[in-house]
């Protein structure tokens, strides 16, 4: 496993931004170096400079994208990223908008789909109350990634990160071997 891992976040409350570095600590405890880039102020062919990328996106409302991520979309959409590996983290309410729970991380999968990335790091509905989410698989068993509710249950924030940072690991782990 490459030893530093791009973090890419957009954010507009810090929220996204603060999760990306709880999950930056928890790598640095295995021993894995996290850089952390905010999208807005990054030119988006850095991440062809890692083999390991961790994308963090908020939704807003009723399934809206951050809007830094959604600037950089299409040129997210013609990345190569043939090699590389990809785990996504996303912010939302889902009491407040249970119909579009983390709909934006969902938008990120679909844009990065044909970019030859692998994706990592799925992770289960279990704990989580919502109706609908762009996010999540068929039977709604999986999010695409970590979800994340800083405004409902972000008493389990810290739990949830370990345990996605610890599953990364064995995941990168399995693949490099």
């Amino acid at each position: 496993m490459s030893n530093t891992i791009g973090l890419f976040y957009g954010t507009d409350t810090s929220n996204t931004e603060m999760v990306g570095q709880k999950i930056q600590q928890q790598f640095a405890e295995l021993g894995s170096t996290v850089e952390l880039h905010d999208v807005k102020d990054t030119d988006i062919e850095t991440m062809l400079n890692y083999d390991f990328l961790i994308l963090g996106i908020p939704t807003w409302d009723f399934g809206g994208i951050q809007s830094d991520w959604e600037d950089i979309g299409d040129a997210l959409s013609a990345l190569d990223l043939s090699g590389k590996t990809v785990a996504l983290y996303g912010l939302g309410d889902q009491f407040g908008y249970g119909d579009f729970f983390v709909d934006a991380m969902g938008w990120l999968h679909e844009k990065l789909l044909n970019t030859g990335a692998t994706f990592v790091g799925q992770w289960s509905t279990e704990g989580y109350d919502f109706e609908a989410s762009r996010a999540a698989n068929a039977d709604k068993s999986e999010f695409i990634g970590l979800a994340i509710d800083e405004d409902q249950q972000f008493d389990l924030t810290d739990q949830r990160v370990e345990q996605w940072v610890i599953q990364l690991y064995a995941e990168q782990a399995l693949a490099a071997a």
